[in-house]
C-alpha cells in the first residue's frame, strides 16, 4: 500500500524560509486546529514568530496543544468552539478581534464526515443539519466576518475542501458530498469577487486523509490515503505561493472518465435526454 500511496501522494518539500518570511508578524486563523489537519498545520506555522488564533471543539486539547508549542516563536491564542452555533462562532470574532487587531490567513480545517445510506437517514435530520452547518454555514459565516480585516491586510483565505467536490455523487455520502460541495461552490463564487479586493482564495482538494476522522469508517483502515504531514506541507507551499487550488495530479484524469462512464452508462440505460424529447 505504500508503493500506492507514494505514486498517488508524491511527496513534496516545503521550503520553510519562504514560509517563514510570507508568515513572520502575520495573524493566522486556523479552525479544527485540535487534531489532524490543523493540529499538524499549526506545528509547521509554530516554528515562524506570527500569532496563531486556534478554534476548535475541545479546548483541553488545544490547551495541551499550545502548551507542547510554548518553545516555539509563534504566539498562539486558543478558544474553544461549536462550529454548528451561530452565536459560539460570533463569540469567537469577537474573541479574535479583541486578542489581534488584524487577521492574515483563514485556514478552514474543521469539518464532519459522515458515511450513512439514505434510508438509514430518514429519521436522522440531524445528520443533514450538523454536517451543513459545520462544512458549510461555519465557513461562510466566518468568511464573511473576517473580511473586512482580510481584505486590510491583502489576505488569504485556505479552505479543506475534498475531491468529492470535483466529482459524480457518491453513495452513502449524500450529508458530506452536499455540503462540502456547498462550500466549495459558494467560495468558487466568492473568490472572484475577493480577488478584485486583494484576497486571494486556495481550495484544497485533498483526497482520503489518514486523520481521526476517517477512523470510524472501517473500509479506510487499507485505503491508501495522504498523511497529515504531507498535506500541512501543501498548506504551507499554498500560502508561500498564494496559488488557488491545490489537487492531485491524477484528479483530472479521474473527473473525465467518470464523467463519461457515468454519461454512457445513462444513455445506455435510456435515462438522459433533453428538454425537446418527446
Amino acid at each position: 500500500m505504500r508503493l500506492i500511496e507514494r505514486l498517488l501522494y508524491p511527496r513534496l518539500e516545503l521550503n520553510e524560509q519562504k514560509l517563514d518570511d510570507e508568515v513572520t508578524g502575520k495573524t493566522i486563523v486556523i479552525t479544527g486546529a485540535s487534531s489532524g489537519i490543523g493540529k499538524q498545520l499549526v506545528k509547521v506555522l509554530a516554528k515562524s514568530d506570527c500569532h496563531l488564533i486556534l478554534a476548535a471543539r475541545r479546548l483541553e486539547r488545544l490547551a495541551s496543544l499550545q502548551q507542547s508549542l510554548h518553545k516555539e516563536r509563534a504566539h498562539i491564542d486558543v478558544y474553544g468552539i461549536d462550529l454548528r452555533e451561530e452565536v459560539s462562532r460570533e463569540r469567537f470574532v469577537d474573541f479574535a478581534r479583541d486578542v489581534s487587531p488584524q487577521i492574515d490567513v483563514l485556514v478552514h480545517c474543521a469539518g464532519h464526515s459522515i458515511r450513512r445510506p439514505v434510508r438509514e437517514s430518514a429519521s436522522r435530520m440531524h445528520d443533514f443539519t450538523r454536517t451543513m452547518a459545520i462544512n458549510y454555514f461555519a465557513p461562510v459565516h466566518l468568511t464573511l466576518s473576517f473580511l473586512p480585516e482580510l481584505e486590510e491586510s491583502g489576505g488569504h483565505v485556505i479552505s479543506m475542501s475534498t475531491i468529492n467536490a470535483c466529482l459524480p455523487p457518491m453513495p452513502h455520502f449524500s450529508a458530506y458530498q452536499a455540503s462540502k460541495s456547498a462550500f466549495d461552490a459558494w467560495l468558487r463564487s466568492a473568490a472572484e469577487e475577493l480577488e478584485r479586493v486583494g484576497v486571494v482564495v486556495t481550495t484544497m482538494y485533498l483526497p482520503l486523509v489518514r486523520t481521526p476522522m476517517i477512523e470510524p469508517t472501517k473500509a479506510y483502515g487499507k485505503a491508501p490515503a495522504m498523511s497529515v504531514d504531507q498535506v500541512a506541507v501543501r498548506v504551507g507551499r499554498a500560502i508561500y505561493k498564494r496559488q488557488t487550488s491545490v489537487r492531485p495530479w491524477w484528479l483530472s484524469p479521474l473527473q473525465y472518465i467518470t464523467l463519461h462512464r457515468r454519461n454512457l452508462r445513462d444513455y445506455s440505460a435510456g435515462r438522459r435526454g433533453n428538454d425537446a424529447d418527446r
